[in-house]
Parts: C-alpha cells; structure tokens; sequence
C-alpha cells in the first residue's frame, strides 16, 4: 500500500502555513509601516481660558477677559514624502473682540510655522523650508507607543524645548492616556521697540522692551498607542520688561488655564480611538488570530497528509 495526499489536506496544511508566516509579517513588518505620522492631516484645535491681555485699543491690560486660541494643521502632501511629514501650522489668539475675525491678521496674536518631523520617529527633520527650527521629541504630538518617561516638549514661544515627567494615567471623555506636565520659569526669548513710557521710561521716546515668557503649568493627556494629544492645557505669560529690569512692566497675556474645548477633546479621542484599534489590529490581534488558525489548520492539514489515502499498490 502507498500514501498519496489528498488536495483537501493539502489546501488546509498551505493555509495553515500561510497564516503562520503571514501573522509575524504583521507584527513585525506592516505594523511598522502602519505606524506614521500622516501627510494628508487638516485638524483645528481650539483652546479658551480666562485671563489678562494688553488692549491696544484701551492702551492697557484688561483683566478677566476670555482668551481663544485656534491652532490649525494642514499637512503639505506635495512637499511630504515616505520618510517625511510636513505640517503647516496657523495659530491665532483672539479676544472676545476679534473673534470671529474675517482677518487672522486682525487677532491679538497671530503666528506661522512648518514642521517637518520623521514619519516614524517623531523626531525633527530640518529641512522643507521648516521655520522656525526645532527640536525635542514631540510638539503637535507625540512619538507613537509612548513610554512611561519624561519628555521633550517643544514650546513654540519659549523657542526652546520643556521636559514633561510622566504623571500617571488619566481619563478624557471615558479613554484613558498618559498624563505629562512641566512648567517653565521666567525666561528672555527677545526684545521688541515700544514707546519707553509703556515700561517706566517716559525719558525715552521708544526703547527696546525685553520680552519674557513664562509658563504656569503645561499638562498635556497622551493616547499611549498613537501620541495623539487627547487633552492639552497650557498656562502662557508674556510680558515686557524695561532694558536690564527685574520686574515686569507689562502684562501682554497672562492665563492660567488655557485648555482645549470639549468639542476638541470629543475629535481628539475618537480619532485615537479608531487610529488605535487599526494599530491594535495590525499589530496584535489579527496576528494572533492568523497564528491560532494558521496552527491548527497546518496541524489538521499535516495529519492528513500524513495519513493519506491508502490505494493498493496494483492501482497504481
């Protein structure tokens, strides 16, 4: 008597093999891939909180006023590539006055910048008319699967980078993220001409002013899986100090809890949501499933070949 396979057997042991290579290619190769930072992101975030700003109309620093400010991202799809993500970045803070604004140009503050980034690292990449040049590990987001460590945070006014400690976990809306904070201490970032009246030098008709920056606390709530920011709050001040002085002499913008609003944090999670179940997928569960099938299918289909169907050996 001989053995011969029949195709049934076969089907099932090819399979079987099949599903076994293919779950660590997820794993290990399409996981990887998966796991970039998009070109294609066009995503507005918008923050308010209640504070004190220099009213230029009123020529001084009105208090208890609310303040928004609007950050939006548009990816350069034309300019980004493979290994590169080119986002352009408008951000304007606004008043009750100038907001809404027909102008941007119109808003109390208003600000441009691009930022290049390695699609899988996170990390800076200076090139593509970036401006202005930055470091650190993370800005508008973090890098993807992020760890329980410090941080660092690239702040845009402080023209520096922050580092945030790790501060346990916390729920937004339900969903929970990593929780980072840091503060930043009084610091010069640069000087700007303004009448010498408006910093205690009436003497000099215009002189130029240093201006300094501090920040009363950043807490920012993390998606583990993607480095999507759920949740930020942020406590700017600027203010001008006269050449050499000590103190402050004006308050430009002083807020003490400016965070996201909840329609910003109900998009900020369902997009972390939808993104980490792809990744999860991907990464873990279809590979797992692809290796439990792909095991018994290979075991059932090996028996069967292995037992075969017996034919005498005249029929053959």
């Amino acid at each position: 008597m001989r053995r011969s396979a029949s195709p049934f057997s076969l089907v099932l042991l090819g399979l079987g093999v099949f599903l076994l290579v293919l779950a660590p290619m997820l794993a290990w190769y399409v996981k990887p891939r998966a796991a970039v930072n998009p070109v294609d992101i066009d995503v507005t975030a918008v923050y308010k909180g209640t504070g004190s700003y220099f009213d230029v109309a009123e020529t001084e620093t009105v208090h208890d006023r609310t303040v928004t400010v609007t950050q939006r991202v548009r990816g350069d799809v034309a300019d980004s590539d493979r290994d590169r993500a080119v986002w352009d970045v408008v951000t304007t803070v606004d008043t009750e006055k100038s907001l809404p604004a027909a102008d941007p140009h119109d808003a109390l503050d208003f600000s441009t910048a691009r930022w290049v980034t390695d699609r899988r690292s996170n990390r800076p990449a200076h090139c593509c008319q970036e401006q202005p040049y930055h470091e650190g590990e993370a800005y508008l987001k973090f890098p993807f699967d992020v760890q329980k460590r410090p941080y660092r945070w690239w702040d845009s006014q402080l023209g520096s980078t922050v580092t945030l400690a790790y501060r346990g976990t916390e729920k937004i809306r339900g969903y929970q993220g990593y929780v980072f904070t840091g503060t930043v201490p009084p610091s010069k970032i640069g000087t700007r001409q303004v009448p010498g009246a408006l910093v205690g030098r009436p003497e000099a008709s215009q002189v130029f002013a240093e201006e300094w920056y501090s920040n009363h606390g950043i807490k920012l709530v993390v998606d583990q899986a993607t480095g999507r920011v759920l949740y930020a709050q942020t406590g700017p001040r600027q203010t001008l100090r006269a050449p050499g002085a000590e103190k402050d002499a004006v308050v430009l913008l002083d807020v003490k809890r400016l965070s996201h609003t909840p329609a910003t944090q109900k998009f900020a999670v369902d997009k972390a949501k939808a993104d980490s179940a792809q990744l999860r997928a991907v990464g873990r569960t279809v590979p797992i499933a692809a290796a439990a099938a792909g095991f018994v299918l290979a075991v059932v289909g090996g028996v069967l070949v292995v037992r075969g169907r017996r034919r005498p050996a005249a029929e053959e």
